[in-house]
């Protein structure tokens, strides 16, 4: 089996970050919008300490150029195991404070599917379908580079929502590159949104669906996320998804 995160001996160093949010009023504007913000996830420090980890070459185990695929300009690149602990504390701290919102979702949407407490519990059963490859990824943008919309579905077992966190500064280190939403509405036109964030700021959004309460039930919304086109400078975002790959 692909050896998993480094186990912990402490608690993760950003669980008191994590633990403060205020996860109420995330999960209710989950509830309504699909996505919210986790104001000041990373310092400065962290962001400057993970974007730099991109110049490295053994601590990835593939780098994709978005040109060559059709999905949009820029490039990033998955992380092996044993993960970067910044990443693997971020991992582990913020996906018990969003299983039980995902388990709510799925219930809500008829889906039988629920979630352990623990991410180790987790992993284990992507693991036992064969999603042993890690998803956390780093992702760099310059100057006309964009990231066209997409839903990061990697194999049977998927984790509905996910993290992105903002490592560069806007207006300072880049220009453009807003992250973007748009949700697709059964019989209605589609949604869009622009999230406001700063260094170090997180969102967390919907992977595929989400429910929606109508007027005769609840019923499920697509959604899909990229980043808009930068205009100047350099752009990096750390991306953490819970479920692995095949």
């Amino acid at each position: 089996m692909v050896a998993a995160a480094k186990a912990h001996t402490s608690p993760p160093v950003t669980s008191p970050r994590v633990a403060t949010q205020d996860w109420s009023g995330i999960a209710a504007h989950l509830d309504g919008n699909g996505w919210a913000v986790l104001e000041g996830l990373l310092t400065s420090d962290e962001c400057r300490s993970i974007a730099g980890l991109y110049a490295e070459s053994d601590i990835f185990r593939s780098h994709i150029i978005m040109a060559r695929h059709g999905f949009g300009r820029g490039e990033y690149k998955y992380f092996s195991y044993p993960l970067p602990d910044l990443v693997a504390d971020l991992r582990t701290a913020l996906y018990p404070q969003l299983a039980p919102i995902a388990n709510r979702w799925n219930e809500a949407m008829g889906i039988d599917v629920r979630y352990p407490a623990g991410h180790a519990d987790f992993i284990k059963r992507c693991h036992k379908a064969g999603q042993m490859r890690p998803t956390p990824l780093l992702l760099q943008y310059g100057a006309g580079d964009y990231n066209c919309l997409h839903q990061d579905l990697y194999g049977e077992h998927v984790f509905p929502l996910q993290v992105a966190i903002l490592l560069s500064q806007p207006e300072q280190d880049f220009t453009g590159g807003e992250f973007v939403l748009t949700e697709q509405r059964p019989r209605m036109q589609s949604r869009a949104a622009v999230v406001p964030l700063r260094q170090g700021d997180a969102v967390v959004f919907a992977v595929h669906q989400r429910p929606v309460q109508g007027t005769r039930g609840t019923y499920r919304v697509n959604l899909r996320h990229g980043v808009s086109q930068l205009r100047s400078g350099h752009r990096h975002t750390v991306g953490i998804i819970f479920h692995d790959a095949k």
